[in-house]
């Protein structure tokens, strides 16, 4: 079944109309219903191209957000073997709204970390809706030293709404926390790939994607604040959100002009949630050419020029 979100309302009504008579034709099979429930298909598919081919800053971020987009735990499953999970950060806790630990893709050993949002209220709820607390990124801190010392390439895969903001997250070093993961991005002398499969928000995904190369999937967004945050701060009206989105470039399509990423992931029509395992072989085949484009770097080159990267970055489409 498929979840339709605000914009979609009118696609919702034509599909439904077609699922509806082609019922009614089980019910009574003398019913001649296929040559309408046909048209009525071909007019929900001219509508899915015309209201996917301009789509605004606003409604990409609610594809981005759909809660049956494919997850974390869909792409390991689907693209690593051998995962063997690894929690905790030695310290504090087991934070859920990030996993990580060994695994191989394409039979080479890596290690893959990524925030994790959940499928359903119980598992959102566990997982925090994605949100990491400190342990989270210390948790992740680790996870890459681990790759350092043994020579493993890091695979990060974003989707967060933001670092937990939350009393207990701030005692516990929030700010610190994120500022030490994304040093120690910056310092591993492995390749370090991330991709921004869902949400990629404020410092909570920055921690996660410090990285020599960074792609997007094509309705995904990547920004310092959620629309929403931004307009209560700038408007004091968390409404105005569909304003501040088109003022960020949280798109991967600006993002891309403006060089913070370097690859845009092609989705299936009508995003990522209509066919998840189109979605996750294309984030595959991305994966494949990201890391290629890697093998045999030197360590001093890869932190070389992933520092060259964030320093230099925002610099190229600023006129635009």
């Amino acid at each position: 079944m498929t979840n339709y979100l605000d914009f979609e309302r009118p696609l919702a009504e034509i599909e439904g109309k077609a699922e509806e008579l082609r019922a009614m034709a089980r019910q009574n099979p003398e019913m001649k219903v296929e040559e309408e429930a046909a048209a009525l298909d071909k007019k929900a598919a001219d509508m899915l191209v015309d209201l996917y081919k301009t789509l605004t800053p606003w409604r990409k971020c609610q594809v981005a957000r759909h809660g049956d987009r494919p997850h974390c735990q869909d792409y390991i499953d689907a693209l690593f073997t051998e995962y063997t999970p690894l929690a905790g950060d030695r310290n504090f806790a087991d934070d859920h709204a990030v996993m990580g630990g060994l695994a191989r893709f394409n039979d080479r050993p890596v290690m893959v970390i990524g925030h994790e949002k959940g499928n359903d209220t119980k598992s959102r709820i566990e997982r925090n809706f994605g949100m990491a607390r400190p342990e989270g990124y210390r948790k992740a801190i680790r996870l890459m030293d681990m790759a350092d010392r043994f020579g493993l390439p890091v695979v990060t895969l974003v989707d967060t709404p933001g670092a937990y903001p939350g009393k207990g997250a701030e005692e516990r070093g929030q700010s610190e926390a994120i500022a030490r993961s994304t040093e120690k991005c910056l310092q591993i002398k492995v390749p370090l790939v991330s991709i921004i499969i869902g949400e990629g928000g404020s410092g909570g995904a920055v921690a996660f994607a410090t990285a020599n190369k960074v792609a997007m999937l094509e309705h995904s967004i990547y920004s310092v604040i959620t629309p929403e945050g931004c307009a209560s701060i700038l408007w004091k009206d968390a409404e105005k959100m569909r304003e501040a989105a088109e003022q960020m470039r949280l798109t991967a399509q600006e993002l891309n002009q403006l060089g913070v990423i370097d690859r845009i992931i092609k989705e299936p029509l009508g995003g990522a949630h209509r066919d998840k395992k189109a979605t996750i072989a294309a984030v595959g085949k991305a994966l494949t050419a990201m890391l290629g484009d890697l093998d045999e770097s030197d360590p001093a080159k890869l932190v070389e020029q992933r520092r060259k990267k964030f320093l230099g970055m925002g610099s190229k489409g600023l006129a635009a």
